[in-house]
């Protein structure tokens, strides 16, 4: 209960002392094309790992940062850049770039924490009810089963 008042604070925080935010998302596949989702702590629903571009780094870097700690990825190759989406509904001048993960390693499972509780790969036909719309949205983008949005 604690961190999600403390992430809201910073959200609200964010919003209003910032011009522009940028996160950072992937859509990790693996060989047999099923996606890892991630169940936070703070939020519902499950969705890509991902979070914040730090002052300083690139959103490569980033992604290389999240991904390690968030689900133990490494990328193999650079990721495919899929697009940077507006994610005003949730802030204000907030972006999010997405990238699709086809080469990678899983050194490591961290275990569930307060910010990642559980971590799953999931058939894209076969997602949980509770996925969020977004990555719903972003996934049949992907497949082309729907037109590509600016809008996350």
């Amino acid at each position: 209960m604690a961190q999600r008042l403390l992430v809201r604070f910073l959200q609200v925080y964010w919003r209003h002392t910032r011009a522009l935010t940028l996160g950072v998302q992937g859509i990790v596949l693996d060989e047999t094309q099923r996606v890892l989702l991630v169940r936070h702590g703070y939020q519902r629903g499950w969705h890509f790992p991902g979070g914040g571009v730090e002052k300083g780094e690139s959103v490569r870097e980033a992604l290389s940062r999240e991904l390690l700690e968030e689900v133990g990825i490494v990328l193999s190759s650079p990721p495919q850049l899929i697009g940077i989406y507006a994610h005003f509904d949730a802030f204000p001048g907030d972006h999010i770039a997405l990238f699709a993960v086809r080469d990678w390693r899983q050194e490591r499972v961290p275990p569930p924490s307060a910010e990642i509780r559980e971590q799953r790969f999931f058939s894209p036909d076969a997602l949980p009810e509770d996925a969020s719309a977004a990555t719903r949205r972003r996934l049949a983008e992907l497949a082309g089963t729907v037109p590509r949005s600016d809008r996350w």
